[in-house]
């Protein structure tokens, strides 16, 4: 099933559909110059003479940008060559100084590679990774007011990889789930910050329809522009209704490049094959070829950090947690990081979930921060669920703990003394308050015992307002059903 699409013309036509997708790597400087690679500086304040193009300036490659591009090709299981060579992308724009990108062509560093992850009914998908490159980025192009538009080179030459997948992926949900996996992988090896937003992410993809058993692909086009997850199901599910539309009244789908308008919802044709580049590749003649040293592969792959695949699945066993509990908590390394701190500090597995996706993760959506930023630490958050558990305060009460330790910078011994929180589990007071709740509610009392048993919620929440929400409610609930059962 693709939402939006007719779900009877789906068991006529089968999409086929390949990401490429470029990440840049997060390295202190550019791949070929010495340049600092910062985002959001002012225009033209990063460049050299390698990075211009100036006659005679001759690129150095960048060893960290390497050792990256190997990093993440062992993170998805690809085949590191011995090997690689650099190219000349030939073409001509704006903010291309040199005319040319430099890039790999037919020996990319790494090849023959696949991830794994699993869909919202639970299935497992497994894409092919084709290929991982190096490259370097092009500038930006900026366009203005009065018809007039700027080139700002800062990112010229910011080191790249680009992933190219086979075409497994076949709805425009699974294309999302795969971008968000790669993008998570990209994350905890460290090999790119993977921001969409800023531009770190770029996502293009390849679309064709054919009829569904087919093994033969159909006429493709190439989607570009498609900067979320959410543009890229929207996207994807546009392309793949008009592809189908195009066959249904006997047309052909032309071979041509597209532009996602995210505004619209719509594509726009940015060229046909005609007008497609022959980007005219040779072997960069101002690189040699790169000796790859298999130790140093190896060594690569030893320090990988465990993966999300790997951490989910051992969340699940180690901690007894949902699965759909486990995707949230390891989406971030960091995250993932803070939670088994906070189990390690003596806290149940179930109840430091329970803390982390409910409050902490509503802090952090309100106040726009990453976890890596929040103020409570996990030693903090976990005194604040021991004294739950263990009845010192209630769970409502202890929301309004935690609220009070991030706005005051107060410990929760320090916040329950001060405002005379414990919770109160004597059971001849609370029997007290009980009693008198009852005897200053006698009509509602009466309805009750005539048979409307949902007054007995009304009752629990008046005994709580009156212990000021201190009442252990385990102690309450039990002495309300006995005295409302007496004759």
């Amino acid at each position: 099933m693709i939402p939006g699409v007719d779900p009877r013309l789906l068991e006529k036509w089968e999409p086929v559909i390949g990401l490429e997708v470029h990440a840049q790597l997060a390295t202190e400087s550019k791949m070929f110059c010495r340049c600092r690679r910062i985002y959001g500086a002012p225009p033209n304040t990063h460049t050299c003479p390698v990075c211009l193009a100036y006659p005679g300036a001759l690129p150095v490659l960048n060893a960290q940008a390497v050792e990256f591009a190997i990093r993440m090709g062992q993170a998805v299981g690809c085949q590191i060559r011995s090997l690689t060579t650099f190219a000349r992308k030939n073409y001509f724009y704006p903010d291309l100084p040199k005319g040319y990108q430099i890039s790999q062509y037919d020996e990319p560093i790494c090849e023959h590679g696949q991830l794994s992850f699993y869909l919202e009914d639970g299935s497992m998908s497994t894409v092919g990774i084709t290929r991982i490159h190096m490259e370097e980025d092009a500038g930006k192009t900026i366009h203005g007011v009065k018809n007039e538009s700027y080139v700002d080179f800062n990112r010229c030459g910011t080191p790249l990889i680009e992933i190219v997948s086979e075409p497994d992926i076949r709805s425009p949900h699974e294309a999302r789930r795969y971008l968000e996996r790669l993008k998570q992988t990209l994350e905890y090896t460290a090999v790119s910050q993977a921001d969409m937003e800023k531009g770190n992410l770029r996502c293009d993809a390849n679309i064709s329809i054919r009829p569904r058993g087919s093994q033969t692909l159909g006429t493709r086009t190439e989607m570009k522009n498609l900067n979320s997850f959410r543009g890229v199901e929207r996207g994807l599910t546009y392309e793949i209704n008009r592809q189908i539309q195009v066959l249904e009244s006997g047309g052909t789908v032309t071979l041509c490049t597209l532009n996602w308008d995210e505004a619209t919802g719509e594509t726009q044709i940015m060229r046909t094959k005609e007008e497609a580049h022959d980007y005219r590749y040779f072997p960069e003649p101002d690189l040699v070829p790169l000796l790859i040293d298999p130790q140093r592969v190896a060594a690569i792959k030893a320090s990988l950090p465990e993966l999300p695949a790997a951490l989910e699945r051992r969340f699940t066993e180690q901690y007894g947690l949902r699965s759909q509990d486990v995707e949230i908590l390891a989406r971030t390394r960091q995250l993932a990081a803070y939670y088994e701190a906070v189990v390690q500090a003596g806290v149940a597995p179930t109840d430091a979930a329970q803390w982390i996706l409910g409050e902490v993760l509503r802090v952090l959506n309100e106040e726009h921060q990453e976890i890596q930023d929040f103020p409570l630490k996990p030693a903090a958050l976990a005194e604040l669920i021991q004294a739950t558990t263990q009845g010192t305060i209630n769970r409502n009460t202890g929301k309004n703990v935690f609220d009070k330790m991030l706005k005051e910078g107060l410990s929760v011994t320090e916040i329950v003394e001060r405002d005379q929180l414990a919770q109160v589990s004597d059971t001849a007071a609370l029997e007290d308050t009980v009693r008198q709740v009852l005897a200053g509610s006698p009509k509602e009392l009466g309805r009750y015992r005539g048979g409307e048993a949902k007054l007995f919620g009304y009752f629990m929440g008046q005994v709580m307002a009156a212990t000021k929400g201190q009442g252990d409610p385990q102690v309450v609930r039990s002495l309300l059903q006995q005295i409302l059962d007496e004759s």
